[in-house]
């Protein structure tokens, strides 16, 4: 094949592949914004009966379309008053305030408003407080100190002719009808629960989303044949809330998700809000967790007496772990003693000759020949050049024979058997019950504080102290 062939085939490839991914993300597109308008109608269904208050005073044309949905009706009681009062007014118009049709309406008003009372017909919607609403403004219209007189007076003749037929209707109208409008009756179904028809509009995006479901259920294990059919439906598992009738507000992880996915909502600040508060508080309590039980283990290991042995008996543990065959306490101890002979002291000489020149002179000033020599003209600086010239000979002479003892056969085995000889007389000590618990119990408390000190650093913000700086240290890889 020839290299043209090649290019053209690639090509072809590429435009293919292109044209799929184009056409995937438009699929993806189509269904997270299809997820997003049942969403929106799930959560509008949901706030229905709470906000039909609301819908009922601003789209009170919404409410007559959505009221059977939810199998909503006007209460015959509450519709049956205000049919009345409609009678009522078409009745004044006709005949006049004062005629005896007129009278028959207002006495059948006058009675309906006291069964209404007593019977409350708003109790079963829970409007209870609407009806306490009406009656108050009734009283308040009239004056009465008592609903059922306010009502009784409201629609009598004498009332509506001395504060006028048209102020009156006009306020029931604008003021009262709208409360009872509020009233409704809900259908209840043969389980004893309200009906609910909305799974009629949610039926079809459910059909829709299980079919998506299983296609890409079915092209996800045709693309990994690894994974079997149960599960290549789980690796997308928050899909599932798309098709469930009920607990439908959970949709929204889906289509949040979907969203994101299909780049129509950046939760990515989100994400690694998230993340960070997830990973600062995992950290927080697995530090916590590992310090305190390590400080639990060493206090638990002083107070049986574990510790002692270990440090001074590793090899009477049978099941104790030797990493390279060395004791390291005496490997320890030895290099101490090394760098304190050779490294150290050397610095100091001059501090221990100064020291040990002022406890000469201070001993040998008591001396009353030395006193003498003193005040001998020509001799009084002897007694200082020898107190000078003695301390500095004493400590050099002392240093010089302590590296002659370690480097010396003899003295280094003198020095070994003076070492095992403070061990065994140190561990003789610790064995005597007085000290051993002295010291187990300063030794524990002393954990104790650093363990109630260790986890107060870590609540105060120890673990994103440390976030902090890895944070920067990211920033700064990322620059480079």
């Amino acid at each position: 094949m020839s290299d043209q062939n090649k290019h053209n085939m690639s090509s072809e490839l590429a435009t293919h592949k292109s044209k799929s991914t184009r056409k995937n993300i438009g699929i993806i597109r189509f269904t997270s914004i299809l997820a997003l308008g049942n969403l929106i109608l799930v959560l509008f269904h949901l706030s229905y009966i709470p906000l039909r208050n609301l819908y009922l005073k601003t789209f009170p044309e919404l409410t007559e379309v959505y009221d059977p949905v939810v199998g909503i009706e006007p209460h015959p009681e509450t519709e049956n008053y205000l049919n009345t009062v409609n009678e009522l007014e078409e009745q004044v118009l006709q005949t006049g305030l004062q005629s005896p049709q007129t009278e028959e309406l207002l006495e059948e008003l006058r009675l309906i408003s006291e069964q209404i009372i007593e019977e409350n017909p708003f109790e079963g919607a829970n409007k209870t407080s609407t009806l306490e609403k009406i009656k108050n403004e009734i009283r308040l219209r009239v004056g009465e100190e008592y609903a059922r007189d306010a009502l009784a007076t409201f629609w009598s003749k004498a009332y509506l002719s001395q504060a006028g037929w048209q102020e009156e209707i006009a306020f029931f109208q604008r003021e009262i009808k709208p409360l009872f409008k509020r009233n409704y009756y809900r259908e209840i179904g043969q389980f004893g629960y309200f009906v609910d028809y909305f799974w009629r509009i949610d039926l079809p995006f459910i059909i829709i989303f299980a079919l998506e479901i299983l296609a890409r259920s079915y092209s996800t294990s045709s693309r990994k044949p690894q994974l079997s059919w149960r599960e290549a439906i789980l690796r997308r598992w928050y899909d599932f809330f798309l098709v469930l009738p009920f607990w439908r507000w959970l949709r929204v992880i889906p289509v949040t998700i979907r969203l994101y996915q299909a780049g129509l909502l950046n939760l990515e600040p989100v994400r690694k809000q998230l993340n960070y508060d997830f990973a600062v508080s995992f950290a927080e309590q697995i530090i916590e967790m590992i310090g305190v039980q390590v400080i639990d283990q060493l206090q638990e290991s002083i107070q049986s007496g574990e510790l002692e042995h270990w440090l001074f008996y590793p090899e009477s543990h049978r099941h104790y772990i030797e990493v390279n065959e060395v004791n390291e306490v005496k490997a320890i101890t030895t290099r101490l003693v090394d760098i304190s002979i050779y490294d150290v002291l050397p610095q100091v000489q001059p501090d221990i000759e100064a020291l040990v020149h002022h406890s000469l002179e201070n001993t040998l000033s008591q001396s009353s020949v030395y006193q003498q020599i003193e005040n001998v003209p020509g001799l009084s600086h002897l007694p200082r050049q020898f107190t000078e010239k003695l301390a500095k000979d004493v400590s050099q002479t002392a240093y010089q024979n302590l590296v002659n003892a370690l480097e010396d056969p003899v003295g280094a085995e003198l020095t070994a058997r003076l070492t095992r000889n403070f061990r065994d007389a140190w561990d003789t000590e610790l064995q005597k019950k007085q000290n051993r618990e002295k010291f187990e119990s300063l030794l524990v408390d002393m954990l104790e504080e650093v363990k109630i000190n260790y986890v107060k650093r870590i609540a105060e913000g120890g673990v994103e102290k440390l976030s902090e700086k890895a944070d920067k240290v990211e920033e700064i890889i990322r620059q480079k």
